[in-house]
């Protein structure tokens, strides 16, 4: 713990991102208090089967490995118990303050001399406060707002009942009815496959199709563990994207051709956010879900598509469209302006309009193909250097810069949609990241003292507890969580086995060598 700092900072909620800044702000000694709305941390709303789809290692943070015996990927109980270990071990529950609602945060009177922040809000006893604080951090997450696509034709005629997946919790009413779920994100995969194991008949709308992913890789490996790895960033970044896509899309159609179940988008595989769904195939081959076009118009009491097919019955439509975010709690939305999911903040965290002091960021508004709880606990430790006294932070017009130079790489890269705006490479952002604060390795010194260590962490999962053997508040068991990954991982599934060698690796390092020698033919 660093010495007593009496800057006064408030977290807002203590969800999965809330956690990790308290448990940071702690560390740097802060006088910090956290207000959660509801009676518990880590509550979110979820199906009651959700199970998340990211690993358990790549979604720890990064000084609380989880049990062995935990679930590779962990139904969401499973998840709110590890958040709720969490903070049990860390005591964070003291600086909580439940059923705590924050009604308007305004620059205080002094801002632009001091970066205050007057906080409005109503206690657990019905009483309203107002409050000074040196700094803010909004960590309520930005799937709150649903996102309902512009009405279709004859929309409001339809006899049937329309929600948004928000509001969908389990199966219970959709028992022998006919379902058309709209849109073929996570969630609209997951409510489709649930519901076609007891509706009559399920149909998925896609307007552009998508790239299935399966949690599980080749030697059972849960894929993010496959994927974000350094040296596959490294390689990424020197092999044509062509190249990149190509091979992933190879690798995808092997498990079951995207075309001929009717889900092969015009986009490459790095061009839009993934789908993660290890049943969906297999519905469709049943028929239980049949992939249907954008919806044209609705009728009384069916659905017309693009493709000139129509369901005459139709009972349930279940909107997965995605959700919307704003920052309405601060100055009413007026400071920090959001139009169709684009807003101006410097690594997705602080505000440009408000460099001066930057003492407000956000933390967790990001979309990685992977966790996007180590990515909000590493923004928060470059909040708590820069609230610290450490400016972190570069100029004004530096982040601007930055902020600019990642939108045109997205327009670049990705299908343009309000899902797109968010989108970060888990790799290559947590290596920003670190590099701001320090906790970046030196991978040639690393070679030399801990040549098994290097190995691990440059071709091994890029796990959160790397990035405690350097920089801020170094962790001294950090080299042994990276070193025990496998024996964890293992332990999900047979706790009787030996660890075998990363299979996963190998074949990592024959796609490279598969990818350098068409390089070589090529060029």
């Amino acid at each position: 713990m660093a010495p007593p700092n009496n800057r006064k900072l408030l977290i807002v909620g203590a969800g999965a991102s809330g956690l990790p800044s308290l448990r940071h702000a702690l560390l740097y000694g802060v006088d910090v208090v956290c207000f959660e709305l509801t009676n518990q941390v880590g509550v979110s709303s979820v199906m009651k089967t959700t199970v998340i789809n990211t690993s358990k290692e790549m979604t720890a943070y990064s000084d609380f490995p989880p049990e062995g015996t935990m679930a590779n990927f962990m139904h969401n109980t499973e998840m709110y118990r590890y958040l709720q270990n969490y903070s049990d071990h860390y005591e964070l529950d003291k600086h909580i303050k439940f059923n705590h609602k924050v009604n308007s945060i305004d620059r205080n009177e002094d801002y632009d001399k001091t970066g205050k922040w007057k906080v409005n809000y109503t206690d657990d006893k019905g009483v309203t406060h107002d409050t000074v604080f040196d700094g803010v951090l909004l960590c309520s997450g930005h799937h709150t707002t649903p996102n309902w696509p512009t009405k279709f034709r004859g929309q409001d005629e339809f006899k049937g009942r329309i929600i948004h997946s928000h509001s969908y919790k389990d199966h219970r009413g959709y028992e022998d009815k006919t379902v058309v779920v709209v849109g073929i994100g996570n969630s609209g995969g997951d409510v489709a496959v649930e519901l076609s194991r007891i509706a009559k008949q399920v149909y998925l709308v896609t307007r552009r199709g998508t790239w299935v992913f399966n949690r599980i890789y080749d030697y059972g490996k849960p894929i993010d563990m496959v994927m974000n790895r350094k040296f596959l960033s490294d390689l990424r970044s020197i092999v044509p994207a062509w190249l990149s896509n190509t091979v992933v899309e190879a690798k995808l159609n092997m498990r079951f051709d995207h075309k001929a179940y009717g889900l092969k988008p015009a986009h490459r595989v790095f061009g839009a956010h993934p789908t993660v769904n290890d049943e969906l195939p297999n519905r469709i081959a049943c028929g239980t879900v049949r992939i249907k076009p954008n919806i044209a118009n609705f009728t009384e009491y069916g659905i017309v598509f693009q493709d000139g097919s129509k369901i005459e019955h139709v009972d349930e439509v279940v909107m997965s469209t995605g959700f919307s975010f704003e920052f309405g709690l601060v100055e009413k939305g007026e400071l920090i302006k959001v139009n169709n999911n684009h807003v101006s903040l410097y690594q997705y965290m602080f505000p440009t309009d408000l460099s001066d002091h930057n003492s407000l960021a956000i933390i967790g508004l990001v979309q990685p193909f992977g966790s996007i709880m180590p990515l909000s606990e590493m923004q928060a430790r470059v909040y708590m250097e820069q609230f610290t006294g450490n400016n972190v932070v570069p100029s004004k017009r530096e982040m601007i810069d930055n902020v600019h130079d990642k939108l045109e790489k997205m327009a670049r890269r990705y299908v343009k949609s309000n899902r797109h705006t968010i989108q970060v490479d888990y790799v290559d952002y947590i290596e920003e990241l670190a590099q701001l604060i320090g906790a970046q390795l030196d991978m040639k010194q690393l070679w030399k003292e801990d040549p098994w260590l290097a190995y691990k962490v440059y071709f091994g999962p890029r796990v959160p507890y790397i990035y405690r053997l350097n920089g801020p508040h170094k962790w001294k068991e950090a080299r042994n969580a990276i070193l025990s990954v496998d024996e964890r991982v293992l332990m999900a599934t047979n706790d009787h086995s030996q660890v075998e060698p990363d299979y996963s690796v190998l074949y990592s390092v024959g796609i490279l060598l598969v990818a350098l020698i068409l390089l070589y033919i090529l060029f």
